[in-house]
């Protein structure tokens, strides 16, 4: 079953009108795959193309409207295109067939049945601070730092994080920062708090380093307790089945 990290993306081409066993060949090779349980395939039609054989097709001649070229992608784990591959090279006899290495960022399923609520769970144990001070007119490839620190720590998976907008400081450079009648957009000081397992925190305080030109990152050893919604099956599980 798909999930995240290395992945393979299958992209096959073929012509509209080409048949497998009297039936449309792109329906075939759809039908396959989902019965052979890929996570999602998708078929477009191409607005024009040529291929090996050298003849143009196009939608503006009504006679090669019907070889316009398809295009059918998916994305699986190595093992399952391993497993899928020798049946679809008999499949496709006039066509091409690409492989290539991802990377699966996210996979997210909804359901649509609606999981009952689990009860609460009392965690605890040790942990790490980390506090980032910035400006909050700091930059991160034109968009505000402070969004783009979130950002990359949810792809990091880290636990949570909350940004606190100051009313009043000052920094290294001695420069005070307020809000005044007189001065209402002045670059007020902005700081993130996060805590996660230790080995988590070192990892997105690298990350956060790379991105801060001027601020201040702080870490500190603590002990966690909180009370937390026990995860649904779904959100225990990744989609390998494996626990997180």
């Amino acid at each position: 079953m798909l999930r995240k990290g290395p992945a393979k993306r299958v992209t096959i081409f073929i012509n509209e009108d080409t048949q497998h066993h009297m039936t449309p060949l792109h329906d075939s090779i759809m039908t396959f795959l989902m019965h052979k349980g890929v996570a999602g395939a998708t078929a477009t039609r191409a607005y024009s193309g040529f291929g090996g054989h050298q003849m143009l097709h196009t939608h503006k001649i009504e006679v090669l409207t019907q070889h316009l070229p398809l295009r059918i992608e998916f994305v699986e784990t190595p093992e399952k295109v391993e497993e899928l591959l020798p049946t679809l090279y008999e499949m496709v006899t006039d066509g091409l067939i690409e492989v290539q290495d991802t990377t699966v960022v996210k996979l997210t399923r909804r359901s649509d049945e609606p999981e009952p609520m689990p009860a609460h769970e009392h965690k605890e144990g040790p942990a790490k601070l980390l506090r980032v001070f910035m400006g909050e007119a700091d930059k991160w490839h034109e968009e505000p730092l402070y969004d783009a620190i979130v950002k990359q720590l949810r792809m990091m998976d880290i636990a949570g994080a909350t940004v606190y907008r100051g009313i009043l400081g000052y920094g290294a450079k001695g420069h005070e920062h307020k809000r005044s009648v007189f001065h209402p957009m002045r670059d007020l000081p902005i700081m993130i708090s996060v805590i996660d397992a230790p080995e988590k925190i070192t990892e997105a305080a690298e990350a956060i380093e790379r991105m801060l030109e001027d601020g201040l990152i702080v870490t500190s050893e603590v002990e966690m307790v909180r009370l937390v919604r026990g995860r649904t099956p779904a959100e225990t599980s990744d989609v390998t089945g494996k626990p997180r």
